[in-house]
C-alpha cells in the first residue's frame, strides 16, 4: 500500500513538473497563476487536473476548445511516479529518498527544457543548490567535504572544456554538474560525467548515422548529463565496486 502512495505522490509532483517545464522558459510564474489550457487560455477545473486519469477521461483533448493535449503531460507524470518508486526501492523512506527524489524531479524538468529550448534556467540551479547545501548535513554518509569536492570535481573539467572550445560547452551544463556534485559527492559525480558522455556519444553517433542530424549540429547535453547523474545516483556504488574489482 505504501508503494501506491509513493506512486500517487510522484504523479502529483509530476503534474507540477509539467507546469515548470512549460512556464519557466516563458518566464511565467509557477506559483500564483492557475492552470489553463495553452491553446484557448481557459482555466482548467480541478477535476481535469487529476494526473493521467484526467487525460484519459478527456481523450487527450481540452474540455473547452477540444484542442489536442500533448502526450508529454501524462508521460512526465508517469515517469516521475515511476522514478520515485525506483528510488524508494533502493533507499526506502530515508533522507536519500527525499533528496534524490527532489534531484530526479529537477533533472526531469531540466532535461525537457534543455531539449526544447537549449537552456538550463538559473532559477532551477539555484533551487537545487539550496537543497544540495542542506543535504550533507542530514546525510552523514556523504559529509560536507565530499560534497564540496563534488561541487568542483566535474564542473571544473567542463569549465576547462568550455574555455578551450570557446563556448563548445554550455554554462548551464557546468552549473548542473556543480550542484549535482553536492548531492552525489566527488566519486559519483565524476562517474555521472563519464556516463553522461558515453550516453551522449552513443545517441549522437546514432542520430548522425540515421541522418537525423549533421556532424556539426549542436544537440543539448543536459539530458545526457541528467541520465548519467540518475544512473550514478542509483547504481554508482555498484559500478565503482565492479570496476575496482576488475583490478584488485
Amino acid at each position: 500500500m505504501f508503494e501506491i502512495f509513493i506512486l500517487i505522490f510522484g504523479l502529483v509532483i509530476g503534474s507540477f513538473l509539467n507546469v515548470c517545464i512549460y512556464r519557466i522558459p516563458l518566464k511565467q510564474t509557477i506559483v500564483t497563476d492557475p492552470s489553463h489550457c495553452v491553446a484557448c487560455g481557459k482555466r482548467i477545473k480541478w477535476y481535469d487536473l487529476i494526473p493521467v486519469i484526467s487525460y484519459i477521461i478527456l481523450g487527450g483533448k481540452c474540455r473547452v476548445c477540444k484542442q489536442k493535449i500533448s502526450m508529454k503531460y501524462p508521460l512526465v507524470e508517469l515517469f516521475n511516479g515511476a522514478v520515485y518508486l525506483w528510488i524508494y526501492s533502493f533507499y526506502g523512506l530515508s533522507v536519500q529518498f527525499y533528496a534524490f527524489g527532489f534531484l530526479a524531479s529537477c533533472l526531469i524538468v531540466i532535461s525537457f527544457i534543455d531539449f526544447e529550448h537549449q537552456i538550463i534556467p538559473n532559477g532551477i540551479i539555484i533551487f537545487m543548490m539550496i537543497f544540495g547545501i542542506i543535504f550533507p548535513y542530514f546525510n552523514k554518509s556523504l559529509g560536507y567535504s565530499d560534497a564540496v569536492i563534488g561541487f568542483f570535481a566535474a564542473s571544473i573539467p567542463l569549465l576547462i572544456i568550455a574555455i578551450l572550445s570557446r563556448g563548445g560547452m554550455g554554462g548551464g551544463d557546468i552549473k548542473l554538474m556543480a550542484v549535482a556534485g553536492l548531492f552525489l559527492g566527488w566519486k559519483l559525480i565524476l562517474l555521472a560525467l563519464i556516463l553522461g558522455c558515453i550516453v551522449g556519444s552513443v545517441i549522437g553517433l546514432a542520430l548522425i548515422l540515421l541522418k537525423k542530424i549533421q556532424r556539426r549540429d549542436k544537440i543539448p547535453f543536459g539530458p545526457f548529463l541528467a541520465t548519467g547523474i540518475f544512473i550514478a545516483m542509483l547504481y554508482g556504488n555498484q559500478i565503482l565496486q565492479w570496476y575496482i574489482g576488475m583490478y584488485f
